[in-house]
Parts: structure tokens; sequence; C-alpha cells
């Protein structure tokens, strides 16, 4: 298990015990008298192995027994051991945006079903274009009228993403300017720290990662009191602290629509990214408020560095969000996007599949958990972990609720029996609790893994790192 290491405590010194790419550092001195073990009576090295094997929940009463025990816990090695030895956990980080217009993080264990918050991000305003222009004049000049934030909320716009089990916050809008700060959060380390920024100032735009890079497609720039759609992508490797350039987006756009006017003011944005058999899918849109044409998408190859036509059945069919936004997630290889109902009424809206070979989308689940939540203008969201697909929603009390599926069994009861198919899929609804005693637990689709009271705070985006 590596080298032993030596306790003795003669001569001050540092000294350090290996297991294989593992190494963790300890300092004392001969005027330590006071000096005991990790674990009293356990080699320091075995004491590791323990704490490596601990649920990473325990890890924040972990820091409070010890100056030592918080140094431990708090080096990559450890984490690297805990990946070592099969232990990384994955966890559901939530970005949520205030009434006041501020964002805040929240983590979710979804073993322990146990939320933490994060840090707040850092508090930066950058300098002002030197514009009259307000930022709703800037937000009204996309057709974005929905979105109100404050001039001094930096991050407004801002895209996430998360690569090599650190999160990105990327982008944005402060005082009236789109900027190209990127901000990263260490688990590790439980802060926020500036990295390189972008090649390019720009808000809105999406993101995936793909061969452990992170990509940053699209999105808008502000220039002269307007914003303007971006067709420039560009992708950052963590390794290397580097961004470099990728070849922009080939927008279509005049040739989709016989109207010549409406071709003039159509502008045409990404509304969607999602990382799918090795390659960036980006779905796009035409809009200018509060119309939106929906015009297909590009596939971008990384291998060739070649932006491709997207299938025309999955440009097309790609079930959309709110204002043209398309909502996706991949689940054990295939695609999912959430097509959201025009009622209002509870549980209403539908989970679809993309089928590759058929080019077309098909719905997998009937029935999904939405509830009417009028005064928030994004209260869904989608991810997937532990193998299941995820929907992140208010419930009816206005909590935020995550409801899990697995859809992998679902299709796959589906495709073994046609009468099967269909009571499956016309079983889709919320089972609460104390009723539905004679039904069986295969007929429950959406289950509740965790809720939380988070006031009156807007879903903005989610995530899923696996430490």
């Amino acid at each position: 298990m590596g080298s032993v290491m030596s306790l003795s405590k003669s001569t001050a010194q540092d000294e350090y015990f290996s297991n294989e790419s593992f190494k963790i550092r300890k300092t004392f001195s001969t005027n330590d008298e006071d000096y005991c073990r990790l674990i009293p009576n356990l080699p320091d090295e075995l004491s590791i192995q323990i704490l490596a094997r601990l649920p990473r929940i325990c890890y924040s009463n972990v820091q409070l027994v010890s100056r030592r025990w918080r140094s431990v816990v708090s080096t990559s090695e450890l984490y690297s051991l805990r990946k070592e030895l099969g232990k990384t956990e994955e966890w559901l980080y939530v970005l949520t945006k205030g009434q006041d217009d501020n964002l805040a993080w929240y983590a979710l264990d979804p073993v322990t079903t146990r939320w933490q918050r994060l840090p707040p991000m850092p508090v930066i305003v950058y300098e002002e274009e030197p514009t009259t222009s307000s930022l709703w004049s800037l937000l009204s000049s996309l057709g974005r009228k929905e979105v109100s934030v404050s001039e001094q909320t930096p991050f407004c716009g801002c895209a996430v993403g998360s690569v090599n089990g650190c999160l990105y916050v990327l982008g944005g809008i402060s005082r009236s300017t789109t900027v190209n700060s990127v901000w990263r959060f260490d688990p590790v380390l439980n802060s926020w720290s500036e990295v390189s920024s972008m090649l390019a100032n720009r808000a809105y735009s999406k993101t995936g990662v793909l061969d452990k890079k992170l990509y940053v497609v699209g999105g808008v720039e502000s220039r002269r009191g307007s914003l303007y759609p971006l067709q420039t992508a560009e992708v950052y490797d963590p390794n290397t602290d580097v961004w470099s350039e990728v070849p922009s987006i080939p927008f279509s756009k005049a040739q989709m629509l016989h109207d010549a006017f409406l071709a003039e003011m159509l502008k045409p944005i990404a509304t969607g990214m999602t990382c799918y058999n090795g390659r960036l899918c980006v779905t796009q849109s035409l809009c200018s408020w509060p119309v939106f044409y929906d015009a297909g998408g590009k596939v971008y190859d990384p291998e060739t560095s070649l932006w491709g036509d997207m299938p025309s059945g999955m440009g097309e069919g790609w079930p959309a969000r709110q204002a043209g936004t398309k909502l996706s997630v991949v689940v054990g290889g295939e695609l999912y996007g959430f097509d959201p109902s025009s009622s209002s009424s509870v549980e209403n809206g539908k989970i679809k599949v993309y089928d590759q070979r058929e080019d077309t989308w098909k719905v997998v689940i009937g029935e999904v958990p939405v509830y009417d939540v009028t005064d928030s203008k994004s209260s869904y969201l989608l991810a997937e972990f532990h193998r299941k697909l995820h929907f992140i929603t208010r419930d009816a009390y206005c909590n935020v609720t995550v409801f899990s599926a697995d859809v992998a069994e679902i299709r796959s009861s589906s495709s073994s029996s046609l009468s099967s198919s269909k009571s499956v899929l016309g079983s889709c609804s919320l089972k609460e609790k104390g009723n539905g005693d004679n039904k069986s637990a295969d007929s429950v689709i959406w289950k509740v893994i965790a809720s939380k009271d988070l006031g009156a705070a807007e879903l903005v985006s989610c995530l899923v790192m696996d430490i």
C-alpha cells in the first residue's frame, strides 16, 4: 500500500507517504509534543484510506475535527484516491436566481437527499460601455423582453458547464456589457477562482463537454447599445487553462424564409446544445420577440473540426422550451427532450426520445409533473445521474423538487410488448404518498428523490458532477 510513513518525533521534518499516485504532506516538529495521528493507534496511511471511503456529505463535519483532518479532506490527492477506489459520487448542482437578481448555487447529494449551499459567487462589476442604452433596451433589441435584471448584477445571462470535477460560470452581462470572464468552483477547496477569460465577450451562450474539454458556442455580444447574435465558438482545455478557436457556426437565414421582411428582422441564434454520439448538436432558431422560427441545427465533429447539417427530423422535431430554448439530456447514450404542454394544469408535457434510425422523436413518457408556476420564466430543468433521467421543477407547494424516471426500464418494457407499452405510457402519473397501495411499483414512473424550499428563487440551470 505504498511506503510506510515514519512516525518518529526526533527531528523536525516534512514527511510524505504515497499510494501509487497518491501523496499527502504532513508537517510536525519535535516541539509538538501533542502531535497525534489522524486516528489514534492507526497509521496515517490507513486513516487516509478510511477517510477516502466516507460519503462526501460527511466531509463538512470531518473538517471540524481538527486542522489536520480539514487539510486532508481539502486535497485533490484524497479525491484522486476516491476515484481509484471507485468511491466517486454524482451530485446535482442547481443554479437559482432570487428576487433581488442574485444568483445562488445549491448542491444535492441524491443518496442522502441533503442539500448544501455553495459559497456565493464573487461580486464583480465591470466597466460600462460608453452608451446611454439601458440593459433593458439591450435585451429588447434581441427580443428577450421577458428578462429583467439589475444593472449591477454580474453573471446575468451566464453559461455554466463542468469538466474535470470543477464547475464553470462563463460570461454574462454586467452594466449593460457582455463580458468574457470565467469563474471556476472547485468542490475540493470549496472556493471560487478566476481562470483564463474566453476569447469573446458573450452572454446566453451554450456549453458542452467532449474529450474533457469545455466547448462554448454562440450567444450574444453587446455592440453600440444593442445585442447581436454570435456565430463564433471556442474550446477550453482545463489542463492548460487555454482557450482555442473553433470554426464558427454556419447559420442559415434568408433562404429559409419566403418573406424578405421577416428574413431581415429575424436573427439567428443557438437555442440549445447537447453532446451526443461524440459530437456537438446545436439547435438554431430565427428570432425577433415574440416570434421564434425553428431553423434546424448544426452538428460539429471535433475530429474533423467541421460543421455539418443536423438530420432534418432531429432538428425539426427537437422539443422546445419557452422562448425557443431546447431542453435535452443524454441518458444511457440516448437523447431525450422535454416537450412542454400549452396547458397550465398539473402533470402535463412529455418526454421524447430521438430515434436515430428513423430520424424522428418518439414519446416515451406521456405525462410529466409540471405544475403551473406563472411567476417563473424557467420553471423546469433536465439532468442525468445514476443512469436515470431527472426532472427538476416546483411542486404544488412551490418547493424545488427533483423527480426521477428510469427511462431505460420504461423503454425496455415498451419494446417487450405492445400492450405493456400502452399500459406503461398510460400510467405516467405521480404517485402520492399514502395512495395507490394496490398499484404495482413498476407502474409508477416518476419518483420524488428530493425537495427543498428555496423561496421564490427561479430555476436557471443545473449540471451534474461526479467527484
